[in-house]
């Protein structure tokens, strides 16, 4: 049920500057109509020398930046209240006792989820945490993986890794939460777990980061599937996985993005879908299967962006945009932004609301971006979306893979898992 939003924020503000029960909070999202100022903010209490103070970490498009308050003090509690005076959509408070999470609706009233912890637990208070990681170096997860080593210290090589893990976590954890706030996400329970499946997983650094994420510092129950096309990878990351202890939880299986069968492994169809760095039109075949399964959530980075490039060398160039393309390396880029331009605009076809944001390269890729998708709706069938898409490939003579998948789809009445 909905109530007066200045009254669920009051009872959050008291859980904020609460120092002995705060755990961690977190502010994100944006209502309708507003910007604001701050992508993402975070709040935890941290014990320095000077006593124990409220540590705020505001993200903006590019960076962190932290200050720390007294707890208790007026500094403090201008601070919360400066945060809690953001357009902000959702936050979610965890206490030493309880979590709560905050959405607010279109008519700016808020609904409040709160469950009650089995167990109390101890917050972190140490202030010495490396950047306020979302996963500890010493996590048993870095650990297995190879980017921490046994004492739990990053590796200085792994460095790279770590920042694509972390901030991976952070798009899925923003992602997860809005999604289930809204309702276009169901949330799980112990006996129905979230279904996901990782499409193209590799070697699964990101599946395994994404389950113990979600799982372990969300504490949500998931099941999660990770699909590759080499044996190999799937022995290994079952190895790790039943090291781990979490093989029930996270599996793995052979077979291709277009093709793989999931249908011994998930009860039913996934409800939310990862494509990281799938090459080419790769992601063009994790996107259609997404669709088919009317998945909740689709995260997707792609890749190397071939096929519109091939295109583009092959068709004339429609003036005055010789420009773009007489230049090698301008053709390329813009291949690349037409190409995650247009999958955008076909997810948004097939009834997703769709965000394209920045990500961290990997060590393989410079591409650094990410469709978000989250299915609102039904299918559009014309509008200005159509209008403006038909126009593109029109103008520019090319015929994007993820639209012939789409189509083909749609004619067999694909389905399956």
């Amino acid at each position: 049920m909905t109530e007066p939003l200045l009254r669920v924020l009051t009872r959050m503000r008291a859980h904020l500057l609460d120092p002995d029960a705060l755990v961690r909070a977190v502010g994100s999202g944006r209502q309708k109509g507003t910007a604001p100022q701050w992508r993402r903010v975070e709040l935890r209490y941290v014990d320095l020398k000077a006593g124990r103070h409220l540590q705020v970490t505001r993200y903006d498009a590019t960076q962190a930046h932290t200050t720390n308050h007294a707890a208790g003090s007026a500094d403090a509690r201008e601070a919360v209240d400066a945060l809690l005076d953001e357009p902000f959509a959702n936050w979610h408070v965890d206490t030493t006792t309880q979590q709560h999470q905050v959405r607010v609706t279109k008519r700016l009233e808020a609904v409040c989820h709160t469950t009650e912890r089995t167990e109390a637990v101890e917050a972190e208070r140490g202030h010495d945490r490396d950047k306020d990681r979302l996963l500890e170096p010493g996590d048993p997860v870095l650990v297995a993986l190879g980017i921490s080593d046994a004492e739990g210290r990053v590796k200085p090589t792994r460095q790279a890794k770590l920042r694509q893990v972390e901030e991976f976590c952070r798009l899925l954890d923003t992602a997860v939460v809005d999604a289930i706030a809204k309702g276009h996400l169901r949330r799980p329970t112990a006996e129905e777990p979230l279904r996901i499946v990782d499409l193209g997983c590799g070697n699964a650094y990101l599946t395994f980061a994404a389950h113990r994420f979600l799982s372990h510092v969300r504490g949500l129950p998931v099941h999660l599937v990770g699909v590759d096309v080499k044996e190999q990878s799937r022995e290994h990351s079952t190895a790790v996985a039943d090291g781990l202890g979490v093989a029930d939880e996270l599996e793995f299986v052979v077979g291709s993005i277009a093709d793989a069968d999931l249908g011994a492994l998930l009860p039913e169809r996934p409800e939310v879908v990862l494509a990281l760095h799938a090459c080419d039109t790769a992601t063009d075949e994790a996107l259609a299967r997404a669709v088919d399964w009317e998945a909740a959530l689709v995260l997707a980075a792609p890749c190397c962006h071939h096929d519109v490039a091939a295109q583009l060398r092959k068709a004339p160039t429609p003036a005055p945009y010789q420009v773009l393309t007489r230049h090698g390396i301008l053709r390329e880029r813009f291949a690349d932004t037409l190409t995650d331009g247009l999958r955008a605009s076909l997810m948004r076809l097939s009834g997703y609301r769709v965000e394209v944001v920045q990500f961290v390269e990997s060590q393989h890729t410079p591409r650094n971006t990410l469709l978000r998708a989250v299915r609102t709706g039904s299918p559009v069938k014309g509008g200005s979306v159509r209008k403006e898409y038909d126009e593109l490939v029109a103008t520019w003579g090319i015929r994007p893979r993820l639209a012939e998948l789409l189509e083909g789809r749609s004619a067999s009445g694909a389905g399956d898992r």
